[in-house]
């Protein structure tokens, strides 16, 4: 309230210059998004070579051996982006699979100082903040003119529920700061006199996002595309539209030319190079969004650890939506009441904004609908969308994230009218700051579950499998590597980050040919030691043997050129307990009676 003249003891002090009060809601802003990237992954915090992200430890263990591998390239003059250290002897096309060459590179010096899951974790945690505070600078310099408005929007959508699932070890899509840089970098490309330039640090821009997160690079194109369609064939944007066409083609062509150029190798071998594949790994029905998941609250929220979190996705990692109908209602308020005060150039705005959330929304529903769990006869458009190259490699379900920053955006849009307005009835004002603490307050998000992981036994830490194993010799730990025996891969980062040297194991945790009609599918087709092996652990029963089994056994180690097999004390199972006692016995069927080396039951196997 001001002060009354009567009792002023002396002149009101002049408000800090605009300048300083923006530098230090920008200074705010940071800190809250840093604070709560911390708060998210706290529970790796407190150990990172200890701790493993619960409901997904096996990408954990895939992206720090990929930050492992990189590094490891880079410095011995290796291809980044294929590999023979893993699925021998056919190796692994790393273009097709998530590579996240920019961060392994870059993060290099970290990986090889303190490790890589040490590494992991700092860029995730950078990730969340840095998406944060790129959707903030985009807001504030470009679309609002509150720094509130701005602050909330931003912290909305790198904290949104699909950001904080996929902050569960997935370092490509939690990278969501590259997406406003594109859209801002992309609408530059209008600037006369600029093609250029702009064109030219687009195109550097998609080569880097392409080698982070490929799939959130082709979901931004498609968005910024149909945005763009909406928006210029609105009548009050055509013959805007129209003045900047020229502009923005010479800036895509040069865009177009620079990122062909930097990713002609990567796109070769993803659409043309050894070990590719088409379509994915995943069944598109099952990684679909349920239609009442978007009403629906995450379990890693306020919501959620109240109870009222929901298994409508397919995994912990896939909630891409679950907005909440508290935050859907809000949202409709939100473009009603803009839309009424809007002119004509800002409805068109609000038209393709609208048009965006819609159509992704629909498209993430997948091939057939789905409502509560059930699914539905009713075909979906994706179910056509889905057959064309490049999109049948992606996920529906993930389509739904990228309505969330279209939710920011209007979240910023509404505050920064309601901040610009002439003073309102109070009753006013508390009814549209309920509405916002009502829809956001459920969705602040809670720490990642984090467990134990088993420790990497001394005999790969020591160094003392260079006695055993020949210079880039094959050891295989068993059960053999894949997304749910993590261990192998492990071991591997390990050694590479540590400088011990190179083995080589069979199979592995990547997406390789070998699925129906000629899909994809996670990792190699199994053959008979890895089933014998994989059997064993899940169900505790020791197959029986006979010597056609034998046979079989060896004719694999030999493919494989297996010099070692490994058991260690301690197995790590993704998705379930693995039975140690029921591995080492049917291993010792197979292969004879094991020595103990270190803490590992160890089978050397001659040469075939």
């Amino acid at each position: 309230m001001p002060t009354s003249p009567s009792v002023a003891t002396g002149p009101a002090p002049a408000s800090p210059p605009r300048t300083v009060r923006g530098r230090r809601a920008d200074l705010i802003v940071v800190l809250v998004a840093l604070a709560l990237a911390v708060w998210v992954t706290s529970g790796l915090w407190r150990d990172p070579n200890v701790r493993t992200i619960t409901v997904n430890s096996s990408d954990q263990a895939l992206f720090e051996w990929l930050l492992a591998f990189g590094g490891h390239a880079l410095t011995h003059g290796q291809d980044p982006l294929f590999t023979h250290l893993i699925n021998v002897p056919d190796g692994v096309n790393l273009a097709v699979n998530t590579s996240i060459t920019v961060y392994a590179v870059v993060f290099a010096p970290l990986t090889y100082l303190v490790g890589p899951p040490v590494t992991f974790l700092v860029i995730l945690t950078l990730n969340l903040a840095a998406t944060a505070i790129a959707w903030y600078l985009l807001f504030s310099r470009q679309l609002v003119r509150s720094r509130l408005a701005a602050a909330v929007g931003g912290l909305f959508v790198a904290y949104s529920p699909g950001m904080v699932s996929h902050a569960n070890a997935h370092l490509n899509w939690t990278a969501g700061w590259l997406v406003p840089l594109l859209i801002w970098r992309a609408f530059a490309l209008r600037r006369p006199g600029h093609w250029l330039r702009d064109g030219l640090f687009l195109g550097v821009l998609v080569a880097i996002t392409f080698s982070i997160a490929a799939e959130g690079l082709f979901f931004t194109a498609l968005a910024l595309g149909l945005f763009v369609i909406v928006w210029a064939l609105h009548p009050a944007r055509r013959a805007e539209a129209r003045a900047a066409l020229p502009n923005f083609l010479r800036g895509l062509a040069v865009t177009a030319v620079v990122a062909g150029v930097l990713l002609a190798y990567p796109l070769w071998l993803h659409f043309a190079g050894p070990q590719r594949f088409h379509g994915t790994g995943f069944d598109p029905v099952i990684h679909s969004e349920d239609i009442a998941a978007f009403g629906a609250y995450p379990r890693r929220s306020l919501a959620g650890e109240a109870g009222l979190g929901t298994s409508l996705a397919p995994n912990p990692t896939e909630e891409n939506s679950f907005f909440g109908i508290p935050l859907l209602l809000l949202t409709v308020v939100c473009f009603v009441a803009l839309w009424r005060r809007a002119d004509p150039a800002r409805r068109a705005t609000l038209w393709a904004l609208a048009a965006v959330a819609v159509v992704f929304s629909v498209l993430s529903w997948g091939p057939v609908a789905k409502f509560d769990g059930d699914h539905t006869d009713v075909p979906m458009p994706f179910d056509l969308l889905g057959q064309l190259p490049v999109v049948n490699a992606a996920l529906p379900a993930r389509l739904a994230l990228v309505v969330a920053p279209v939710i920011g955006l209007l979240l910023a849009y509404t505050l920064d009218q309601l901040r610009a307005a002439p003073a309102r009835h109070r009753s006013t004002e508390v009814a549209w700051s309920l509405g916002f603490v009502i829809a956001l307050l459920p969705l602040l998000p809670t720490p990642l579950l984090t467990d134990e992981r088993e420790p990497i036994p001394r005999f790969i830490t020591a160094g003392t499998w260079r006695d055993y194993v020949s210079p880039g010799g094959v050891l295989t730990p068993v059960p053999t590597a894949v997304d749910i025996y993590p261990d192998g891969q492990r071991w591997q980062a390990y050694a590479l980050a540590h400088r011990q040297g190179e083995f080589r194991i069979p199979a592995g945790f990547f997406l390789g040919p070998g699925g129906p009609d000629g899909r994809g599918r996670i990792g190699p087709v199994p053959r008979p030691f890895s089933a014998l092996m994989d059997q064993a652990a899940r169900t505790g029963l020791v197959p029986i043997v006979t010597d056609g089994t034998v046979r079989e056994v060896r004719a694999d180690l030999a493919y494989w050129h297996v010099e070692a097999v490994v058991l260690p004390d301690e197995v790590h199972g993704a998705k379930f307990e693995v039975d140690q006692d029921a591995v080492r016995r049917t291993a010792t069927a197979l292969l004879g009676k094991p020595q103990r080396v270190d803490d590992v039951w160890l089978w050397r196997i001659p040469p075939a």
